[in-house]
């Protein structure tokens, strides 16, 4: 028979993977599939963070020949070290909020219908931000990921640090932020897939060795599933949301935001779900 717990795994896992690098926030999704799935608790917390690493080795391995070049011209080539400090600076603000106000968002905010608020609240800035740029047109003057600048990476930093709210997607906020600030969409596209780097990564390590504790030996099967299916979720995401951007807006996105929320507050002041 199969482990109900290593099933809860490869739902949360395919959930992770597949809405990573979406702008609809896997935190949200996470949070209201666990309570779904009756799979809540500082344990739970964790194991999300934890498979997140599963997304972010997609992306190392579908643009493993660009970070190798980074990393093989890290001392010599001026373009690989404005790639590394952009990256850097744009991590910043985030991680720097993330330490300081980490425990009380956690406290207040993981819970379904905050999500779910969130999630209407980025619909609407992404239809206006679609809006805005089919208005001006000229708006994006940085059409590759070389061009960026660090006052640039730091605008987009600040953005992402609004994804600390559960809800309001760390994708959205780089892509759309990215946007705002003059990245055509491919761009801010691909820059919010290498912020996910060190963003993902330090989270997790972080995360990890704070509540190590919390993991049993029980518990690596259920990581390892996890992680199996964030990885491989997530690389037909990253695959298919380039193709898509090249012809495609995110409006469809905002609206789904927008249903999925409204469904979560509709079923949880109706009483129908008892979300946790």
């Amino acid at each position: 028979m199969t482990d109900p717990s290593l099933i809860t795994a490869l739902i949360l896992g395919v959930v992770e993977g597949l809405t990573e690098f979406l702008p609809v926030s896997s935190t949200g999704h996470l949070i209201v599939a666990g309570s779904l799935l009756g799979y809540t608790g500082e344990k739970a917390k964790l194991f999300e963070i934890v498979i997140q690493a599963g997304a972010i080795l997609a992306v190392c391995w579908e643009y493993r020949a660009k970070l190798f070049h980074v990393v093989a011209g890290i001392f010599r080539d001026r373009l690989a070290q404005r790639f590394v400090i952009n990256l850097f600076v744009a991590f910043l603000p985030a991680a720097l909020l993330g330490l300081a106000l980490g425990g009380a968002i956690k406290a207040r905010l993981f819970a379904p219908v905050p999500v779910a608020s969130a999630f209407i609240v980025g619909a609407f800035v992404i239809l206006w931000v679609e809006r805005w740029q089919r208005a001006n047109p000229r708006a994006a003057r940085i059409e590759r990921i070389d061009d960026i600048r660090w006052p640039d990476a730091l605008k987009i930093g600040i953005a992402q640090a609004f994804a600390l709210i559960p809800g309001t997607s760390r994708s959205g906020a780089t892509i759309i932020g990215g946007m705002i600030f003059g990245l055509s969409r491919t761009t801010a596209t691909e820059f919010s897939f290498f912020l996910a780097i060190p963003t993902l990564f330090a989270a997790t390590g972080y995360e990890f060795v704070k509540n190590r504790h919390s993991l049993a030996g029980g518990d690596l099967s259920m990581v390892g599933v996890g992680f199996v299916a964030a990885f491989v979720s997530a690389f037909f995401v990253v695959r298919g949301l380039l193709r898509y951007v090249a012809h495609h807006d995110f409006v469809p996105f905002a609206w789904y935001r927008i249903a999925f929320g409204a469904v979560i507050i509709a079923t949880a002041y109706a009483g129908l779900v008892q979300w946790e």
